[in-house]
Formats: C-alpha cells, structure tokens, sequence
C-alpha cells in the first residue's frame, strides 16, 4: 500500500446509488420476469454492498452465490492477469444468472469470469456493474446493464477499496493524493 497521503472526494452519492439501484432492478425484474429463481453471482470483494442493495430491491426470487477474482492486488493497477480465488459452490447449467460486478475497467476480470461461466451452459448470462470506465477498456466486453459511467479515476467507497481500506463509505470517492501538509 502506498504511504502516501490521499483524500477523497465524493463523486457520486449514496442518495444517487440508491436512486439508481431501484430503477436498474425494475430492469432487471423485466429482463428477468419469468424465472423460477435468479442466480446472482457477486464479484467479491468490491461489489459486496451492491449485491446486497440490489438483491433487496428485486422482486423476483433469488440465490446469491459469490465467485472471487483478483486481477488488482493493492496496486491501483490492473495486472491483466485473473486468478480465481473462490468459486462459486451452485450449479448454474439451464439457470438465470446475474453477474454483479463493481467496476468493469480494463474488462480483462469479466471477460474472464463471463468465459468461464458461460462454459457451465446457464439458461442466461447477464452482467450488471455498479460503475463502468469506458475509456480503460482492453478487453471487448460490456456489461448488460451500468449504474454510472465514470471518467479514469481511481474510486473507493460503497464496498470498493484501496488497499482493504474505504469499502465502508457509503458513496464512491475519487483517491486524490496530497502532500503531506494538506491532510
């Protein structure tokens, strides 16, 4: 982790999250509608709190299972490289599944994670992700439904970390490093 000092500046809202949350489930709800059970599968750690904002939002029944991938580590950068830290431990073969991913940056993490369980053969496959940068993108991938769209900073917040540190805000900051006097 870095010493050096940072602060953060909120970007975007807890109250513009919620506000979000509730209109992408009336989406998903739609998309979904017909489903004996949704499986939504989160991407841990980061989009913890999403999952848990979103599941309780929709109206449709629902198994959560978690899959953790890692291609940050405590660096502000991707590595390119995905490992897969946990599975998740439900079969999804002929199910409705719902990826909820935090950020889709650099894409090469859902690309990856989407690769693997479209192999499992689900009924459906689709990607919600909380926030989206665009301009990051190296992997041709896009998630089904974005919560906001975001320029190229680096956030924390609403379960999104920097270094294991952050998550608990309850909205998402851009990182601004300072000198030390401006603390």
């Amino acid at each position: 982790m870095s010493k050096r000092p940072y602060v953060i500046d909120e970007m975007i809202s807890a109250k513009q999250i919620a506000a979000r949350i509730e209109s992408l489930a009336r989406e998903i709800e739609f998309e979904f509608g017909s489903t004996d059970k949704l499986i939504v599968v989160g991407l841990l750690r980061g989009s913890f709190v999403f999952i848990a904002d979103i599941v309780r939002e929709l109206g449709l029944p629902v198994e959560v299972d978690f899959l953790e991938a890692s291609s940050y580590g405590n660096d502000m950068e991707s590595s390119r490289e995905v490992r897969i830290l946990k599975d998740i431990r439900g079969e999804i073969e002929g199910r409705d599944v719902l990826v909820v991913e935090d950020i889709v940056d650099t894409g090469f993490t859902l690309t990856h994670v989407l690769r693997l369980l479209k192999g499992r053969n689900p009924r459906k496959l689709r990607t919600i992700a909380l926030l989206d940068k665009p301009s990051r993108r190296e992997a041709d991938v896009k998630a089904d439904w974005i919560g906001f769209e975001i320029p190229d900073e680096f956030v924390v917040g609403y379960g999104i970390d920097y270094a294991q540190r952050n998550r608990n805000l309850p909205f998402i900051g851009k990182v601004r490093f300072v000198d030390e006097d401006e603390v």
